[in-house]
């Protein structure tokens, strides 16, 4: 009975997701049908040079992403690698929903090589400027990779290390904006929301988190003590 009630439960959610990734697909598909055809015809600088182009060549690179997690899950299962498909679609993820927000974040803008660098280093200051779009898109740049790492690395399985590695990388990103010259404002608060949502996409995954004995968290000492032939 329990495990029926489970199992409703996660189409439910699966369901509700779907539906929610078709309704943003919704709202943006006049944006990404402007930028299809450069996309579609070859013409990468305007395609990959704007925010619509990223997104639409993220969606179609989707399918070719699948398939690769189910090679590499393929030739884990073969080897006999525990828990293969949850570390194969952790590295695939990683990449395929980090890199593009990388690349949005390194598109030069009208001044690029011009307009002085800017820097803000006064926390909270900038959020009022950047709008409700502004701050979900800076909450996504690292999401993935928060939510992903700590369920392929056990290295990186702490709050406070994935707080860590979302603040670096967007510090990193920062910098990039800084020294490149790409007419981008480097500001603290950019940092904060980029650490913040690593960290909310990490607890979203918690319960798939790599332990130090490789195994996953939900039920991994019970399946280390079943291998060894003990009862927990």
């Amino acid at each position: 009975m329990y495990s029926d009630t489970r199992r409703i439960v996660r189409l439910c959610l699966a369901a509700l997701a779907a539906l929610l990734v078709a309704g943003g697909l919704f709202v943006v598909r006049g944006p990404l049908l402007m930028s299809a055809p450069m996309c579609l015809s070859g013409q990468w600088q305007r395609c990959l040079g704007t925010f619509n182009g990223v997104v639409l060549m993220t969606l179609l690179a989707l399918p070719p992403a699948v398939l690769v997690a189910w090679g590499l899950a393929w030739r884990r299962r073969a080897a006999g690698v525990a828990s293969a498909w949850r570390l194969s679609l952790a590295e695939v993820g990683m990449v395929h929903g980090t890199l593009p927000f990388l690349w949005m974040t390194l598109i030069p803008g009208g001044g690029a090589g011009v307009v002085p660098p800017r820097v803000s280093l006064v926390p909270l200051r900038d959020l009022a400027v950047m709008g409700s779009l502004g701050i979900v898109g800076n909450l996504l740049v690292f999401a993935s990779l928060g939510f992903f790492a700590p369920v392929r690395f056990a290295a990186v399985a702490t709050l406070p290390r994935v707080l860590a590695l979302g603040a670096g990388c967007s510090v990193l990103v920062e910098t990039a904006q800084y020294v490149l010259r790409l007419d981008r404002v480097s500001s603290v608060d950019d940092v904060l929301l980029n650490a913040a949502g690593a960290v909310l996409a990490g607890l979203a995954s918690r319960r798939w988190w790599r332990t130090r004995t490789g195994a996953g968290a939900p039920g991994g000492a019970a399946s280390l003590a079943a291998g060894t032939g003990r009862v927990a």
